[in-house]
């Protein structure tokens, strides 16, 4: 398995905004969802980057991000709402990459990745 690199102020940046003051799963998905609706700036484009059972994007195809999903969705895994074929959906942030977006959505963006990617969980 490959060891992902360390990052102190990722990690510094998630522990005192993301994660401050959460002591169980539940308070730590809404961390998690407070701290990204505060700082992505929707709508903003995205491209699918990865294969997921649970979604119906492909790889390589771009969406628009309109919002995140209601808290009630998002109490295991972070999803936002993207159009789709004329429809709105729920799918998961972490499938997706920011194309065009402004530096906080990004970073905020790639602080979820980091996060779950280092196989942190709620």
């Amino acid at each position: 398995m490959k060891r992902l690199k360390e990052n102190k102020a990722r990690e510094r940046r998630i522990a005192m905004e993301a994660v401050v003051d959460a002591y169980n799963s539940g308070e730590r998905a809404m961390g998690w969802y407070y701290y990204l609706e505060e700082r992505l700036k929707f709508p903003f484009k995205a491209r699918c980057k990865s294969k997921r059972e649970i979604s119906p994007l492909h790889v390589g195809e771009d969406v628009d991000v309109v919002g995140m999903a209601p808290e009630a969705e998002c109490e295991s895994e972070m999803l936002v709402r993207v159009r789709w074929h004329g429809r709105r959906l729920a799918v998961p942030l972490l499938q997706l990459k920011p194309r065009g977006a402004d530096a906080t959505t990004r970073e905020a963006v790639g602080d979820w990745h980091y996060w779950a990617e280092h196989g942190y969980q709620f």
